[in-house]
């Protein structure tokens, strides 16, 4: 069993200096036998004393009883922990304590070992001693205690002696740890004018030493900056005001720093330290003043309602809700003329106008304007008033203002009968202006596009410029001008709203179309149709109409007609049984007249048709079916002949459209169909310059033709060479000068002799003999006769060719003076193009 055990407490050893000391049970304790307690004395050597037998001894006594004797227990000294400083500043291992049991007899034979927390790293044991250090410097704030197992083995048997026992390593606190708040900075606020001792808020710090073990954490608070406006309470940490009255406007900012220290603030005590922001709340302690007494503002007599007139300015140290002000007018004078209203953004007072004013009626006004603050705090009533006054002057300016007229519109009425230059009102309206200008008058006619309607310029009397309908329009909406007669650009306009009052000028007709029949068996009196009127004229007491039969349609009548005096009517037959063969319509007139005067009235015919019916009075077939029916033909015949009469007519024009298709042949039957197609061009060319519309060379004359260029309607000259040109015979060109000129090709002009002169002409029959053998020789001729014509009339023409076309040869200006050799018929063109080039000449 453990018999002994070494204690080593260094902490004590540094406090009270004394030597270490082996501690042993001499025959063991037992608890249950130091009744009373125990007292140990040690007597112990000095500091170089060893620690085997005889370094030290113990004895125990009891109070009371110095002569009892203590009894063997069975185990030896109960233990349970250790205590350890720590961030131990020595050289090499710290001794921690010894472990030594009853059955070591010191020689080695008893072997100890160690497990748990930290043991072989932290805690390391020597077998043969029993002696534990600390390997390692050790931090309360981070381990407290350590637990451990210790037991003794025998080295010659490898038994335990002594069984697992566990044990306990406290670890001793040293203020190793300075106090730390919470924030580095804090944020505060406290409202300006506060008493001594308003707190302001609480700042706490926290020290991580053992606050069971001495002063390490007992946390002091002071006051490094912000005196004499802060305080700080030492043990809670709670900020105070120090001074009475602190102002914000004065200043509004303060900057506190605050001191923690542990060992409740003595000497070597560590500390931390925070910044206090504290800042001073507004509080409504500052009226609003009106920087001025008076203030001065104008406005022009034409400003529009709403108009700003001018600001006033007021000046409160108080901000945000503090500063909110109210304005009022206090005075009698402008109070319903002028409103004021207050700025959000800048508590500035807004004047504006609230009615209009006129330069004419008053110049001046004179305001008493208040101004207070909205939010009021009791507190501080006694540094009011809250409220100012000061008098605001605005001066009305004048200006050119156009007309004003008396009424702002104006209604009349007039009768639709009445005739034109008829003056139905008048209009006025005046300059408001001192020199009161003239005004005149005119209607706009954008309100008046039809000019019904006219003014006189110099009265402003409204009058008829064309007839009036009341049934085409009851109201006539215009508008009348007036303008200044010195400055046309004052101009005012008014409404005029014309009533065109009903005059009976309308006669009543049939309210509706009425289509009515009466039965072949219809009895006498029977009523067959009720009929109503209507009239556009809208009299005051309503219509009144009468219904008669025509005195035309009395003689012989085949019905009557029944005024109800009700505004309508009923057709009453006259006589039983008509007869639809013999006649199948009646032709009813009714006079209508109205209750107006004088009275309109009108005849209206009413149609009756003569119908088959049944028993009940049901209409069963009419006129032309009646007739059909009685020619024995049913309705279903007549559909059917119809039908067939329409079938008829559609094969007719379908045999029409075929035989017409059938004789138009086209032009080109198939694809292999390879003859020339007449091609017509609605293109009359360019002139003589346009030379790329087509080909005109087979239009030119010969003698103006080019050999070297190619022809792009005939094959090129080279497989064919031209035959060679001959000159016109002299008597064939005497010929023609004699006839007065040629024509076409195939003409001749003129007299017959030229005639047969051209018919002989060899150098026409060579230029056609010629073309007839290119198309000959030609491959890609078409293998059928064609015709060609030419614009050459030979080279014996004196004319030689009239057609402008040629012009393209010569880049040289004409001369026209041989047309005067040609006698009369061409003293018209020699006028013309030979005076021109007598011009050019000149």
């Amino acid at each position: 069993m453990w018999t002994g055990l070494l204690l080593l407490l260094p902490l004590w050893a540094q406090q009270c200096g004394l030597a270490l000391a082996t501690l042993r049970t001499i025959g063991g304790l037992h608890r249950a036998a130091a009744v009373g307690g125990v007292e140990v004395a040690v007597a112990g050597a000095g500091p170089g004393a060893g620690a085997g037998p005889g370094a030290g001894t113990a004895t125990a006594t009891g109070p009371g009883s110095m002569e009892l004797l203590l009894r063997r227990s069975k185990r030896g000294w109960a233990w349970n922990q250790f205590y350890l400083m720590e961030e131990y500043m020595g050289d090499g291992p710290q001794y921690v304590g010894k472990l030594h049991s009853d059955q070591d007899p010191g020689d080695g034979t008893i072997r100890y070992q160690l497990t748990g927390d930290g043991a072989g790293d932290t805690f390391t044991i020597d077998p043969r001693s029993g002696d534990i250090h600390a390997t390692k410097r050790l931090d309360r704030e981070e381990r407290s205690f350590y637990t451990l197992r210790a037991r003794a083995v025998s080295n010659r048997t490898g038994r335990p002696l002594e069984d697992w026992t566990n044990f306990t390593i406290k670890i001793h606190d040293i203020n190793d740890n300075a106090p730390t708040f919470t924030k580095s900075v804090y944020m505060a606020s406290v409202p300006e004018m506060s008493d001594v001792g308003t707190s302001v808020m609480t700042v706490t710090a926290t020290d991580a030493d053992d606050i069971s073990y001495g002063n390490s954490a007992r946390v002091v608070y002071s006051i490094l900056e912000g005196q004499p406006y802060f305080s700080v309470e030492p043990n809670t940490g709670i900020i105070r005001t120090a001074l009475q009255d602190m102002n914000r406007e004065n200043r509004e900012h303060y900057q506190v720093v605050i001191q923690a220290k542990d060992m409740a603030g003595q000497m070597g005590g560590l500390s931390g330290t925070a910044t206090v922001s504290i800042t001073l709340s507004d509080v409504n302690n500052n009226p609003p003043r009106f920087p001025q007494g008076v203030y001065q503002f104008s406005i022009p007599e034409s400003a529009q309602l709403g108009s700003v007139i001018g600001m006033l300015q007021v000046r409160d140290n108080d901000v945000g809700r503090n500063a909110e002000m109210d304005y009022k007018i206090t005075s009698e004078e402008g109070r319903d003329v002028f409103r004021i209203a207050t700025d959000k953004d800048t508590q500035d007072g807004v004047l504006s106008l609230n009615r209009q004013v006129d330069y004419e009626s008053k110049r001046m006004y004179t305001l008493r304007v208040q101004v207070e603050n909205r939010y009021l705090d009791p507190r501080f009533r006694s540094l009011g008033p809250f409220h100012d006054t000061a008098l605001v002057k605005v001066a009305v300016t004048d200006e050119n203002e156009p007309p004003v007229f008396q009424r702002s519109s104006y209604q009349m009425e007039v009768q639709e009968s009445a005739p034109v230059a008829t003056i139905i009102g008048s209009v006025s309206a005046m300059d408001p202006d001192h020199i009161r200008s003239p005004v005149k008058y005119s209607v706009d006619r954008h309100t008046d596009m039809d000019h019904v309607f006219n003014v006189y310029p110099g009265n402003g009397s409204v009058y008829l410029q064309k007839p009036l309908d009341r049934e085409e329009a009851s109201w006539h909406n215009i508008s009348i001008r007036a303008e200044e007669f010195n400055n046309p650009n004052q101009i005012s306009r008014v409404p005029v709203n014309i009533k065109v009052l009903d005059v009976n000028d309308n006669s009543p007709t049939f309210a509706t179309l009425y289509e009515t029949f009466v039965c072949e068996n219809a009895k006498a009196g029977q009523r067959i149709q009720m009929i109503s009127a209507t009239d556009p004229d809208e009299p005051i007491g309503g219509q009144r109409f009468s219904f008669r039969l025509a005195p035309e349609a009395t003689v012989k009548a085949n019905f009557t007609v029944r005024d109800n005096n009700d505004n309508t009517a009923m057709v009453l037959t006259l006589r039983s049984g008509y007869s639809r063969i013999q006649h199948s319509r009646y032709l009813v007139p009714v006079v209508i007249s109205d209750g107006g005067s004088p009275v309109q009235s009108s005849t209206n015919t009413l149609t009756v048709r003569v119908c088959s019916c049944d028993r009940d009075g049901n209409m069963k077939l009419c006129n032309a079916e009646a007739l059909a029916l009685a020619a024995g033909l049913s309705t279903g015949a007549l559909v059917a002949i119809l039908l067939c009469v329409c079938i008829l007519l559609m094969l007719v024009v379908l045999f029409a459209a075929l035989r017409r298709q059938r004789k138009k042949e086209p032009l080109i039957m198939s694809k292999e169909d390879v003859r020339d197609n007449v091609v017509s061009y609605n293109d009359e060319g360019g002139g003589e310059e346009d030379t790329q519309a087509f080909d005109i060379g087979t239009l030119r004359n010969p003698e103006a033709l080019d050999d070297s260029k190619l022809r792009r309607d005939i094959m090129p000259d080279v497989l064919y060479p031209p035959l060679p040109r001959r000159p016109p015979p002299p008597s064939l060109a005497a010929a023609a000068a004699a006839g007065g000129g040629g024509g076409g090709a195939g003409a001749a002009g003129g007299a017959g002799g030229v005639a047969g002169a051209l018919r002989d002409n060899g150098d026409v029959r060579d230029f056609i003999a010629h073309r007839l053998a290119e198309n000959d020789t030609d491959p890609t001729a078409p293998p059928y006769d064609s015709l060609a014509t030419y614009a050459y009339e030979g080279s014996g023409s004196v004319a030689h060719s009239l057609s402008s076309l040629e012009s393209a040869a010569s880049d040289g200006d004409h001369d026209y003076n041989y047309l005067s050799d040609w006698g009369p018929r061409f003293k018209k063109l020699a006028d013309m193009y030979g005076t021109e080039d007598s011009d050019k000449d000149s």
